[in-house]
């Protein structure tokens, strides 16, 4: 069944959903890509992987206790002695981490008999967008990297919360392209002071965008609304959001909140 919003599903931002959501977005953009990009062009999936302490809560190892009712060793001055730690056995401290895994896309052409990568494509993720977390510090070295090189950069932003990301500063964005709640950032090596910005309502449909490929070849348009229509048919999330029970993460201002709670009784998911 289609998505009861016309774009993106603010529901989808939690947790919970987005990190699924990113994942079908990166393979189905391949899907759409892969007929629409000339011969020798291709798409291919990368992966970024890093470790880090996990948010999950886990039930400590070890708990040190002292009885209220326990008995003190009195020392000569009268005082109470204190246990020497000289010699004991350390307390294991357990800190959990976990395996974080991202995807991107890339599109490569064929020269000769190498390969050369012209563009790479991101969807950001809730961790490339938070402080201090080191999947934000390796998207922004990513960036950086892809930004010095002859390569393309594609940013596309379906999250309303955490920290600007994508390579156009905010506040020339949003002077020159006005106020958004999402928005996809195209970067093209051989215009190095421009930004191609998509910026993207709420209330808007997915953008159709052009990705580039080298110079002197056009680039593939590519629909994020179909894509993600896509990834909303083939996914739980009919099935796993409960529209009547929840609010969207971050909260939506008021008046979107109305129109959010008349797009879903169009779609008979309130009463």
């Amino acid at each position: 069944m289609p998505s009861p919003f016309p774009g993106m599903d603010p529901f989808l931002e939690h947790p919970v959903f987005f990190g699924g959501l990113h994942s079908s977005m990166i393979a189905y953009l391949r899907e759409f890509m892969q007929p629409l990009l000339p011969e020798p062009y291709y798409a291919e999936i990368a992966d970024r992987v890093w470790v880090e302490l996990t948010h999950r809560y886990v039930e400590p190892d070890v708990n040190l206790l002292r009885s209220p009712n326990a008995p003190t060793t009195a020392a000569p001055s009268g005082g109470v002695a204190v246990a020497s730690a000289k010699g004991t056995k350390p307390v294991v401290v357990h800190v959990p981490w976990e395996e974080r895994r991202e995807t991107s896309l890339q599109i490569f052409t064929r020269l000769d008999d190498r390969e050369r990568l012209v563009t790479s494509i991101e969807v950001l993720s809730l961790a490339n967008k938070m402080s201090g977390e080191q999947g934000r510090e390796l998207y922004l070295r990513k960036q950086r990297e892809v930004l010095d090189g002859k390569i393309h950069l594609v940013e596309i932003d379906l999250l309303r919360s955490g920290v600007h990301t994508t390579a156009v500063p905010l506040v020339h964005a949003v002077e020159q392209a006005g106020p958004f709640d999402y928005h996809v950032c195209v970067h093209r090596f051989d215009r190095r002071e421009d930004y191609f910005v998509y910026p993207i309502l709420l209330t808007d449909r997915l953008p159709t965008i052009d990705v580039p490929l080298l110079p002197g070849d056009e680039p593939a348009a590519v629909d994020l609304q179909a894509v993600f229509e896509r990834c909303y048919d083939t996914g739980p999330y009919r099935r796993r959001v409960r529209y009547a029970e929840n609010a969207p993460t971050p909260p939506l201002s008021a008046e979107l909140a109305a129109w959010a709670t008349e797009r879903l009784r169009a779609a008979n998911l309130l009463a």
